[in-house]
C-alpha cells in the first residue's frame, strides 16, 4: 500500500486565548470520485474533480473564506465567517483523495455559528465553491474537472452537500 500526503498551510501566530478564532477542520471534498448529487452551479450533471488537478488548485485553498447561511441548506459567498489555513490532500480509499482542511471560525463575530455547529455535531458538511474550471465533456452527465480554482468553502448540513462523505467539526 503507498500513502501518499501533500501539505499546505498559512503561518498563522499563536495567539493564546483570542476570542475570534475558533479553530476548525474537516473533509472539504473527495478527488477521483463522482459526486453524489449535482452541486449548485453545474447545472444539474454530478462533478468528479481529478486527483491531478485538485493537487494543482490546492493552494488556491489557502486563505480562502468558510462561508455560511443560517439554513444550512446553500452557500453564501456574502456571510464570511472563517478563513482556511490548511489544506491536506490524503489518501482516501481506492484511488480516491480526501481534501483535509484547517482554518479558524469568527467565533466572537459569529458567536451563533458556533453554537449551531456544537449543536450539530456529526450533521454537518462541506462544499466547495470553485472558478476557472475546465471539463472535458460538458455533454456527459459526470463533469470530469481537469483544472480550476478554489475561491472558497461552505458549511452545510451534510445530505445537502453535493458529497457526503464531506464534515466539519470545531477542533479541540
Amino acid at each position: 500500500m503507498r500513502m501518499e500526503w501533500e501539505a499546505m498551510a498559512l503561518a498563522m501566530p499563536e495567539v493564546k486565548g483570542h476570542p475570534n478564532r475558533r479553530e476548525f477542520r474537516g473533509v472539504l471534498t473527495v478527488a477521483n470520485a463522482p459526486s453524489d448529487r449535482a452541486p449548485s452551479g453545474a447545472r444539474g450533471h454530478r462533478v468528479m474533480l481529478t486527483g491531478e488537478a485538485t493537487e494543482r488548485a490546492l493552494p488556491s485553498l489557502l486563505g480562502m473564506a468558510l462561508d455560511y447561511a443560517p439554513e444550512l441548506d446553500r452557500h453564501d459567498a456574502r456571510r464570511k465567517v472563517g478563513i482556511i489555513t490548511s489544506a491536506d490532500l490524503r489518501a482516501g480509499a481506492g484511488k480516491t483523495q480526501k481534501v483535509d482542511v484547517r482554518g479558524y471560525l469568527f467565533a466572537r463575530d459569529f458567536p451563533e455559528v458556533v453554537a449551531e455547529m456544537q449543536k450539530r455535531r456529526g450533521e454537518l458538511g462541506m462544499s466547495y465553491e470553485i472558478a476557472d474550471v475546465r471539463v472535458v465533456d460538458t455533454e456527459a452527465p459526470v463533469w470530469v474537472a481537469t483544472e480550476f480554482k478554489f475561491t472558497g468553502a461552505a458549511v452545510l448540513l451534510r445530505e445537502k452537500a453535493a458529497y457526503r462523505g464531506t464534515n466539519v467539526e470545531l477542533a479541540g
